[in-house]
């Protein structure tokens, strides 16, 4: 994909599932089975690069263009989430389809109070801001090095997971 179709895709409103899966930081669905993993929504062509740099594995690349579109190497990323928080777009998450038989859990930046709390139950929205399930809150994360990103760990059906990207509490 060029890099003028990428900025057509950013510009006209949410990505489809098919324009996702042609993204470069976009995990393959087999590395997803094997744990936790980043899943990088990033189709803006703009100086950025704070991913890369807060990555501790070195499993995000964007070069030295710093409008290059974030690569992920899946084969580095353990699913840390150092990136979450440093993503000023907040378009990455973390998902870990090995949660359980049933749920997966997605770890999204937040930067709205209240901040939820363990075992609350949230309604998880879409990419369009619609509600499509309900979710359950396991843990939330207040990074020390972005006082107010708040990464917000979420379970919710497997079936879901890659539909999730939002809350409200």
């Amino acid at each position: 994909m060029t890099n003028t179709e990428l900025v057509s895709l950013s510009t006209r409103g949410v990505l489809t599932p098919e324009e996702l899966r042609t993204l470069p930081g976009v995990p393959s669905d087999e590395r997803m089975k094997r744990g936790p993993v980043a899943y990088i929504e990033c189709a803006d062509i703009f100086p950025c690069n704070p991913c890369e740099s807060a990555c501790p594995k070195g499993a995000i690349r964007i070069g030295e263009d710093i409008t290059n579109l974030p690569v992920l190497d899946e084969d580095k990323c353990d699913g840390c989430g150092t990136c979450v928080a440093a993503c000023p777009g907040l378009a990455i998450f973390i998902l870990d389809m090995t949660y359980s038989e049933t749920e997966a859990v997605v770890r999204i930046p937040y930067e709205l109070l209240p901040v939820p709390e363990k075992d609350q139950e949230v309604s998880c929205l879409n990419r369009e801001g619609k509600i499509v399930t309900q979710g359950r809150i396991v843990k939330t994360v207040k990074p020390k090095a972005y006082r107010k990103t708040v990464v917000v760990w979420i379970a919710v059906p497997k079936d879901l997971a890659l539909d999730v990207r939002s809350i409200r509490v």
